[in-house]
């Protein structure tokens, strides 16, 4: 019995420390992680940032400047380019950009290393040398008052030493932002042996519209001879000297060479080429009585239905916003989605132009028969309000246009012209 007893005791006694021990491990191991997790907060809250009115400066500091960007190589080597490809070889393209000594490093360094370096050929003109990009020095004073002498001698300069060279010629500026494979869509079914220019068309001033300067325009093989040889040495065809507007005189001088002023826009009826950045045409109220809504040459619209997918070029785009458009547009990709590529139209022949685009409603909430811009006609304006895309402006300017773009419409002050554009309107 005793013996029973002691066995049983030394039993009882083995499971009453092992389970003691347990107990403390897990206590242990309790209070241990209590400890930790205190300890971690402890040390987040200690090296967290506070937010305050001056965080947004303090971002900003942190970002290097623009000037000190380094050009970074970010290529698919798996991505299908083929119909890009063969298009870069059918549709020589040489683009030369306009700019001045301030502006190599500001502004067109930054073209150079985003959608400059998919043309043929890029040319920057420029009054002074500068290696890097590389520039052609013309022999013209810098400044507004000498827009259109520089514009002569660039496409004097371009015909001279690269004229078999490509088969279009495209003039931008050193803030345009341009999507050169959809350029050279645009371009492909065309002759380049056919007279015709493209770019963003005004009404006024001259009869078959004239093209913006901020998006640039492009002349046909056939449209940059006649412009030298026949046009700038006669000055019954171009004005001689120079004057502020630039794109103004150009196309009165296309038009004086019968060189047609061609249609950008796509088959929907979209526009492709645009003389603000793309938030002032998708994001905007048309008030009338602002003179850039009275210059439309084609009906166009406002919110995404101003815009084709196949957009081309913007202005006022400043060096920043050149690599955040570029980023977009060639390596952000929503996976899953793949567009194939239109059917590439059919080649015209010399002289044969594209039939007119089919207008019609989308449907979207986008669009709509009542919108004001449908209301938009093609009459010649009696005012001639300073037309700003033939210079450079500041960024102070810029946000005047944006402000005067997404100003809310103010029905009491509305023009007499729109006042009987949709009296008209309502009786038709």
């Amino acid at each position: 019995m005793v013996t029973q007893y002691l066995r049983s005791h030394v039993s009882y006694s083995r499971k009453r420390s092992f389970l003691t021990i347990m107990s403390g491990l897990i206590i242990g191991f309790c209070l241990g992680q209590i400890i930790s997790y205190v300890t971690i907060s402890e040390s987040i809250k200690s090296i967290s940032i506070p937010v305050d009115k001056n965080s947004q400066n303090d971002i900003k500091q942190l970002a290097p400047s623009i000037n000190t960007f380094p050009e970074i190589i970010h290529d698919h080597p798996y991505d299908n380019s083929t119909v890009a490809d063969q298009l870069k070889k059918e549709v020589r393209l040489l683009c030369w950009v306009m700019t001045n000594p301030t502006n190599h490093k500001e502004k067109a360094r930054h073209v150079k290393r985003t959608w400059g370096k998919r043309c043929n050929i890029l040319l920057f003109m420029s009054s002074a040398q500068d290696d890097e990009l590389p520039t052609v020095k013309l022999d013209v004073g810098e400044g507004r008052e000498n827009l259109w002498r520089k514009v002569k001698e660039a496409f004097k300069y371009v015909y001279k030493h690269h004229y078999n060279d490509a088969d279009w010629f495209y003039k931008a500026d050193d803030d345009t932002y341009a999507i050169i494979e959809n350029l050279r869509l645009m371009l492909y079914p065309y002759n380049p042996m056919t007279p015709v220019h493209f770019g963003y068309k005004f009404k006024p001033f001259v009869k078959q519209g004239y093209m913006s300067g901020g998006s640039g325009y492009v002349l046909s093989k056939e449209a940059l001879r006649r412009f030298v040889v026949e046009g700038i040495p006669n000055p019954k065809k171009c004005l001689p000297g120079t004057v502020v507007n630039e794109d103004i005189e150009i196309g009165r001088c296309m038009e004086n060479l019968n060189v047609t002023a061609g249609d950008s826009r796509d088959w929907n009826g979209r526009g492709r080429m645009f003389p603000f950045i793309p938030e002032h045409h998708l994001i905007t109220k048309v008030d009338m009585s602002w003179w850039y809504w009275q210059y439309q040459f084609y009906k166009t619209d406002e919110g995404l239905d101003c815009c084709s997918d196949n957009a081309i070029a913007f202005h006022y785009v400043s060096p920043k916003m050149m690599y955040v458009m570029d980023y977009l547009i060639y390596h952000l990709k929503p996976y899953g989605i793949v567009r194939e590529p239109h059917r590439l139209p059919a080649k015209l022949k010399v002289g044969e132009f594209l039939p007119p685009p089919i207008q019609e409603i989308v449907n979207s909430n986008e669009d709509s028969m009542d919108d004001d811009d449908k209301l938009i006609k093609t009459t010649t304006i009696k005012s001639t309000p300073t037309e700003p895309d033939s210079r450079e402006v500041d960024s102070k300017e810029v946000d005047s246009l944006t402000a005067k773009l997404h100003k809310p419409v103010n029905k009491k002050k509305e023009s007499k012209s729109a006042k009987a554009i949709k009296a008209k309107t309502k009786k038709n």
